[in-house]
């Protein structure tokens, strides 16, 4: 009997703290607060804690989720609230990411904002009181409405990596949409894409077509405000725009970090708008990025390349979202095949210590 009464009472226990564990790992992927305002200093960028803090704003068309369309949901940077979902993005056209409604209204609040000379509606994160943006009603049906948000206020977490950051909840509804659970990649879909810039394209796509790993390169416009970019345009440096390299490679056979080791070796990242003999904005130093994994490396590198020494003056590498890609003409593909004596500015620099080591391409 003594031995049947202390079974049970263990079982009680273990039982009770159990419950106990759920319950506080239940609290724990509900509860998103707002650290101090130290320790957001640390956390965030300068533009990060202007926007969500100062309720500043951000460019359009430069910053890091405008054109992102991969699966997944988008939190609040400061606390990790759970705020939007891809399923509701779509392009205004405005530059900034857009939704139509968010995730979880509960996690966000609105009020009015009479700055600037005009009434809006602004939209911060409940638990936080970040920044978020404003909400206007003329966004697409049903509801009408479109959140106009600054990325410097989002984190996005890719819909691979929902679950294991505790947003597995909201899988369901990407299940309905047919995403989840995630399809093997094929080949195609295995490889990478990132558009590169460093003075004329000319040079540049020669030396990286001739890198193991890469599969497929051609040179166009991009990072400017003119659609259907043109040489004729974009030489004269009024678009905005930088002859650019989109480059194609494999990941499993060419890291994106080793790809970048390659790209600072290539060109001069210290010289303002300018490689050689060639001015401009059309031939400043650029990494347009595809995802949020290739941002995070390229500063991680450019960091690493710039602690180096290996160039005596800070770098003046822009890094910033994909955006337009305009192909340039056909006479620019490959120029320096069509014309093996013709100009170039271009050429690896030897690896020094404590700078990536990467064999020449052959």
């Amino acid at each position: 009997m003594k031995w049947t009464i202390a079974v049970i009472i263990g079982l009680s226990v273990i039982g009770t703290a159990i419950f106990l564990a759920r319950s506080q790992e239940n609290n724990n992927m509900d509860s998103y607060n707002k650290p101090s305002d130290s320790e957001l200093k640390k956390k965030l960028t300068s533009l990060e804690y202007a926007v969500t803090q100062k309720c500043e704003t951000e460019p359009p068309f430069h910053n890091r989720y405008w054109d992102n369309h991969a699966p997944g949901i988008y939190v609040d940077i400061v606390s990790g609230a759970p705020l939007f979902s891809s399923l509701d993005k779509y392009d205004s056209g405005t530059g900034w990411p857009s939704f139509t409604k968010p995730l979880e209204p509960k996690n966000i609040i609105e009020k009015t904002d009479t700055t600037l000379g005009m009434t809006r509606t602004e939209v911060l994160s409940q638990e936080a009181h970040s920044h978020l943006g404003h909400v206007f009603p003329d966004g697409p049906g049903p509801s009408g409405l479109r959140y106009c948000l600054n990325s410097a206020s989002l984190r996005f977490i890719p819909l691979a990596d929902m679950e294991k950051e505790g947003y597995g909840k909201y899988l369901p509804a990407f299940e309905k949409a047919g995403l989840w659970p995630i399809k093997p990649a094929s080949k195609k879909e295995s490889l990478e894409t990132v558009d590169l810039a460093g003075g004329c394209f000319w040079g540049m796509q020669e030396i990286l077509r001739k890198i193991p790993g890469v599969v497929k390169t051609e040179v166009g416009y991009e990072g400017g405000h003119t659609p259907n970019a043109t040489y004729e345009e974009v030489h004269t440096g009024k678009t905005g725009h930088a002859e650019t390299v989109r480059v194609v490679f494999d990941p499993k056979r060419l890291s994106f970090s080793e790809l970048l080791g390659y790209f600072f070796r290539m060109h001069d990242p210290t010289t303002i708008n300018q490689q050689g003999n060639d001015v401009g904005t059309q031939y400043r130093s650029a990494i347009f990025y595809h995802s949020e994994k290739q941002r995070e490396i390229a500063e991680k590198v450019k960091k690493e390349v710039e602690d180096s020494h290996q160039w005596p003056r800070p770098l003046t590498t822009e890094i910033a979202p994909a955006g337009p890609f305009w192909r340039a003409e056909d006479y620019h593909q490959d120029y320096l095949i069509k014309h093996p004596h013709g100009y170039t500015c271009h050429f690896l620099r030897v690896p020094v210590q404590d700078y990536p080591k990467f064999k020449n391409p052959t």
